[in-house]
């Protein structure tokens, strides 16, 4: 019934088209509406096809797809994470689990435009690493982060996560990146952070990591920070980019861990230790506590880049870590992004090991008490949006902060007004998109579109950033309809494009992408008929973070412009 419904929408838009041509310039307006009838993407990694107990046994990532730097606490027996993301809106989802492994969104952390406008920002420029804690004195919740390009480190706060945030607080004496609260037992807060070296730095893209104490009662900073690690682990070595500091009390000891040698392959994490909290601190001596580098480059299930952590200690007494890694598909390359990754942690000597030196990442991992039930976020799945709903899930989001609303979800359709923007323009496009979750996936739509002039387009867009990318959709091209795909990496150029007849232009088109590690295929069909492809095995190493560059991942949209062209 649906898609009969769908033919008859259809060819009551090309009706309206025909007569607003020669008339009315509204109606034409009207009529240039994207509608999408479903969305529907399916996980096909045989990295999850591994046959595994659900109640004892989990997979990594435990969120997969582009969720990078996480940050968790907890508050009894529920926990709650959050994640990067950058210039996207709203900001940094917020998750909650009883048991560590089936996470649940209950929202985004900054979701209104006073919290978080994202305009003309770099799409990986914006928020960088979000720190959650929980402080059971006052009972509430913060989250700490930086906004790149605006804003630089503030909080927000709330006595419930799941019921929204305070407006930004803003910290201008913190400097740098990557801010973390810790509050201590006697209620004093502190607040580490990355930061340039006192009087420069010693040897290129050297950091340190200093230390404020922070006015619980009144939301500030009190007197003057500390620099309490100066380069990293063992400065001989000159280590970069010592960073994602967090500070943790621990029988006794105050721990800092951090993230060091960047967000590549060399990426680590490490730990040091001191009695007081302004130091002096000294590093384990077997840093890092985790790490993939020197591993073999053709292990099976290989993971990369992991770094970027916090710890977080069970009512039962259990340590674990939360932590960022890449799953490429060949060499470094990776469409997914930095996802979120947990293990757990063992003690040795006083400080906390993550994964033992020249140890991988396993995929699957043992934990107790399990409650299975955390859906769209890790293994091989479905997720068939109907778009029945009075509004999108959590999992969808915007490009920068949206200026006007766009689009409505009205009997079973998702309907996008186009706008005179450009998603390969710095602003935010007429777009909603999810992100990709699987190095092989499948996914589809049905769009009813009917394109006026070169300047209209409806359909998918995979996106990297505003240069890298692919569109999929119809258009006009030298006067005709067409279903064209086109393939961004700097240049823009048509991979493929086919003309559609009068009846083909005036009923839906259903549009699939099918994604094999580096290589997609484009297909579209028509109601009742076979899939026909239109591009097979195109390149899509352009979605990629190492070629792309920038710290996002890959993400499917749906997409409606007047600005095709980009002018």
């Amino acid at each position: 019934m649906k898609s009969i419904l769908s033919v008859v929408s259809a060819m009551i838009v090309f009706l309206a088209v025909t007569v607003a041509c020669g008339s009315d310039k509204k109606n034409a307006s009207e009529a240039r509406v994207a509608q999408f009838d479903y969305f529907k993407y399916e996980g096909k990694d045989a990295w999850f096809n591994q046959a595994i107990n659900p109640e004892t046994q989990y997979f990594n990532p435990v969120i997969a797809g582009f969720y990078p730097d996480p940050s968790i606490c907890r508050k009894g027996d529920t926990y709650y994470l959050v994640t990067s993301t950058f210039s996207f809106f709203p900001g940094v989802p917020i998750f909650t689990s009883k048991d560590l492994v089936n996470w649940e969104q209950i929202g985004h952390v900054l979701d209104r435009p006073s919290q978080l406008n994202l305009t003309n920002q770099g799409i990986s420029a914006g928020i960088f690493a979000p720190a959650i804690e929980y402080n059971q004195y006052n009972d509430t919740f913060y989250m700490i982060t930086t906004g790149v390009g605006a804003g630089g480190n503030f909080f927000v706060k709330t006595k419930d996560p799941a019921k929204g945030w305070s407006d930004p607080i803003l910290l201008p004496e913190v400097k740098g990146i990557d801010p973390s609260f810790m509050f201590d037992e006697d209620g004093k807060g502190y607040i580490v952070h990355n930061d340039e070296p006192e009087n420069g730095p010693d040897w290129e893209q050297q950091r340190t990591i200093r230390i404020h104490e922070f006015d619980v009662e009144n939301d500030r900073t009190i007197g003057k920070n500390k620099e309490i690690v100066r380069g990293g682990v063992n400065p001989k070595d000159k280590p970069i980019w010592i960073e994602a500091p967090h500070l943790y009390k621990i029988n006794g000891y105050y721990y800092l861990m951090c993230a060091e040698g960047g967000t590549s392959d060399w990426h680590s994490e490490v730990i040091f230790r001191s009695k007081k909290p302004f130091g002096p601190y000294e590093p384990a001596k077997y840093n890092p506590i985790l790490t993939q580098r020197r591993l073999p480059d053709e292990r099976e299930y290989k993971i990369t880049n992991s770094g970027h952590a916090d710890l977080l200690q069970t009512p039962e007494g259990d340590w674990w870590a939360v932590f960022l890694a890449c799953r490429p598909y060949e060499g470094n390359v990776f469409n997914t992004g930095r996802e979120t990754f947990m293990l757990p942690v063992t003690w040795k000597d006083g400080f906390p090991i993550i994964l033992p030196k020249d140890e991988a990442i396993p995929t699957v991992v043992d934990k107790k008490n399990l409650t299975p039930g955390a859906k769209y976020l890790t293994g091989n799945f479905v997720y068939n949006q109907e778009f029945d709903d009075k509004k999108l899930d959590y999992s969808w989001i915007y490009i920068r902060t949206p200026q006007k609303d766009f689009f409505t979800l009205e009997d079973g359709k998702l309907n996008i007004t186009p706008m005179n923007i450009s998603i390969e323009e710095r602003k935010s496009p007429a777009a909603v998109l999810r992100r990709q979750q699987h190095t092989s996936f499948i996914v589809e739509t049905q769009l009813e579109y009917i394109p006026q002039t070169a300047d209209d387009f409806a359909g998918f867009t995979l996106f990297q950033n505003e240069a890298y990318q692919f569109l999929f959709g119809k258009t006009i091209i030298d006067g005709k309809e067409k279903l064209a795909l086109y393939r961004m990496a700097g240049d823009k150029e048509i991979v493929a494009a086919i003309e559609l007849n009068k009846k083909d232009a005036a009923v839906p088109i259903r549009l699939k992408v099918e994604g094999k590690g580096r290589y997609y295929d484009f297909s579209y069909a028509f109601d009742g008929e076979d899939w026909k492809t239109l591009a097979a095995d195109a390149d899509a190493i352009n979605l990629s973070t190492e070629h792309a560059k920038g710290f996002v991942g890959a993400m499917i949209g749906l997409y409606a412009t007047t600005n095709h062209l980009k002018k």
